[in-house]
This record gives C-alpha cells, structure tokens and sequence, in this order.
C-alpha cells in the first residue's frame, strides 16, 4: 500500500522572501504569521489576523502594494480549506484586490508615478493577475453548503467577468 503525502497547509510560506518586500507597513515579514493564524485559528483570532492582513496588502480596502500579489495564493489556499473559519471574508478580500485600481487611476492623471522606484502599478496588476489566475477555485466553492459561501464566490466571480 502506497502511502499519500498529504500536504501541509500554508506549507510553501518560506519559500517567499517576506523580509525582502514590502506591505503598506513596511516590512512583509509579519505575513506569514497573520496566515498562519486565519487558517489555524478559531473565529476570534482568524478573523482579526485577517483583518490586519487586509490592512497590509490592501489597506482602506483598495490600495494594493508590493507584497498583495505574493499573498494572494495563500489566500486562495485557505480558502479552499473548510476549517478556516473567515472564508468569506477571504473571499471579499480576493474581491477588494481584484477591483483594485487605485495606482493605475493615478498614473493615468499623473505619469510621473510611473517613473518612480517603487512599481506602483505593477504591484496592483500583478495582484490583480494572481486573484485571476486561479479563478477556478470558485466552481468547487460554489458545491458549499455555506450559502454565504456560495453567495461570496458569485459575487467574486462576477467581478473577475466584468474585467
């Protein structure tokens, strides 16, 4: 009998270098441990790590950085996971960084934004293409018995169509 590996959630963490990039506080590093803690936690904890994870790689709910579209996948992971308690909430958050426009609107008034260091726009478009690219997640959550389950997948999904 061949034993099946299963895998650990949140297992490729490491493999993003957290220190090196930047959130809307600075240093990424403290993500990790906000995912950590929504898909391990129970209701009162997963659901304000998440909300401080919110502040970081979409903070006022529309303004993306540098590390949003590193985390985007580990959100689209604990989403898939039942345990996680927030589910919902993760994906209105998937939404909010799919919708998110805010540094190409600017540039489009002001292209010097363009020109500087830190790669505003293509921080929000790479953000917005990892929420896309597994899009695919949402026909099995639409099989949930959680109706706000279902009801937030359609909602998402109608986002990523109407883009």
């Amino acid at each position: 009998m061949t034993a099946i590996k299963r895998s650990t959630p949140l297992e490729d963490l490491g493999q993003v270098p957290w220190p090196e990039i930047a959130d809307s506080t600075g240093s990424a590093e403290a993500i990790p441990v906000l995912l950590t803690t929504v898909a391990r936690g129970d209701a009162d904890t997963a659901g304000p790590a998440l909300g401080q994870l919110r502040q970081r790689i979409c903070q006022y709910g529309f303004v993306v950085g540098q590390a949003t579209a590193a985390t985007v996948p580990f959100l689209w992971e604990l989403v898939r996971l039942p345990q996680v308690t927030c589910r919902v909430e993760i994906l209105h958050l998937l939404s909010s960084i799919a919708d998110a426009r805010q540094w190409e609107t600017t540039a489009a008034a002001y292209p010097k934004l363009l020109r500087r260091r830190e790669k505003y726009v293509e921080w929000e478009r790479d953000a917005r293409h990892a929420v896309r690219a597994q899009r695919g997640v949402l026909r099995h959550l639409l099989d949930e018995p959680d109706h706000d389950l279902v009801r937030a997948s359609r909602e998402l999904d109608a986002t990523l169509t109407d883009r």
